[in-house]
């Protein structure tokens, strides 16, 4: 439980409560008139003003200047998240459509682009999901084929079906004979690893060869050190108009920041690499995120991966001021079902 939430007494929290929905639905600051009809409880208007005034004394609400009422702080938000929201999980009409619309077939890139669309799609708000670096997944076939200047084009086969495309310039020019003799290596070796994993078991030989290096090991070393080279994350983004009449209070540079943020996706990369182990749903309010072109907003996210091993982050954001107890579930169920689909590829 939240530490200041352990000072709160029932009645503080069920207000709390009240107010938080009643703010999230309506959107406008809440007045103790309308949280003494809204919240249930049998007490005076008097004892709300005194029960509203503790809260904003904990930093769980807050007053703006043009209202008598209070809105919820990034602070009030956390308290009700963690210890006062009241999670449902998917219904199955939304998980049916998840499941109807997620191409669980198809190449890894089309799934997570979907993802990253439905998400969207399902909350109004913007979905995000980082796409795993090539080198996670294990390659089936390679192939070589030799350019002008000494240049070679590798075509990379993975395991979830997806084709890679790299041009390299080996230290020196290769006759298509051994092109051809190194694919075939590194195919009839080491189909069905991971590049990291080939990495390591090439490095191995080269040290069990020792001064007996042969000549076809070494080629295959320089050249595979090249097409097997780190490809670097990416991040797929959806929905970013969604949030343009929905600041909630940021003002428009801090929107104008968040939109440069999705274009330069570094940084946003970083904060999802951040969620990557963590236990199920991460959630970020507010300012909590260290990033400050998310102040004003919130970001949930979730992993989803194969056997353990994450490969990837997916997740919404969108205003402080959104139905967490929906987009909560919508986030989880489809981390769970793209790390079903990886499973079967």
């Amino acid at each position: 439980m939240n530490a200041v939430s352990r000072h709160l007494d029932a009645r503080a929290r069920h207000l709390l409560r009240s107010l938080i929905a009643q703010y999230i639905h309506e959107g406008q600051p809440v007045g103790s008139r309308s949280l003494s009809k809204s919240s249930g409880l049998d007490v005076s208007p008097a004892t709300i003003r005194n029960i509203m005034a503790d809260l904003e004394d904990f930093g769980l609400v807050a007053a703006p200047h043009t209202s008598a009422g209070r809105v919820p702080t990034a602070q009030g938000y956390r308290v009700f998240v963690d210890s006062l929201l009241e999670m449902q999980p998917l219904g199955e009409g939304e998980l049916a459509q998840l499941r109807r619309e997620l191409p669980t077939e198809a190449a890894t890139p089309d799934l997570l682009g979907s993802a990253s669309a439905l998400l969207s799609q399902m909350t109004h708000f913007v979905g995000v999901v980082s796409v795993p670096r090539r080198e996670e997944f294990p390659f089936r076939q390679i192939d070589f084929v030799p350019l002008d200047g000494g240049r070679v084009l590798v075509i990379l086969v993975f395991t979830d079906g997806q084709v890679q495309n790299r041009v390299i310039v080996p230290q020196r020019p290769y006759a298509p004979s051994e092109l051809e003799q190194i694919a075939n290596f590194l195919n009839a070796n080491f189909s069905g690893l991971r590049i990291d994993e080939i990495r390591t078991r090439l490095l191995r030989e080269m040290q069990d060869e020792g001064a007996r290096l042969n000549t076809l090991l070494t080629a295959t070393i320089e050249v595979a050190s090249k097409a097997f080279q780190d490809s670097g994350n990416d991040m797929l983004v959806a929905g970013q108009t969604n949030l343009m009449g929905r600041q909630d209070g940021a003002d428009v540079d801090r929107l104008r920041e968040l939109f440069e943020a999705f274009q330069r996706k570094r940084d946003l990369l970083q904060l999802l690499e951040r969620c990557a182990h963590a236990d199920g749903v991460r959630l970020f309010i507010g300012e909590e995120s260290g990033f400050p072109a998310l102040d004003g907003y919130s970001l949930v996210t979730a992993p989803y991966g194969v056997d353990s091993r994450v490969l990837g982050v997916l997740g919404v954001i969108g205003p402080t001021r959104m139905a967490y107890e929906r987009v909560i579930p919508v986030v989880q169920a489809t981390a769970q079902i793209i790390s079903s689909a990886l499973r079967r590829a």
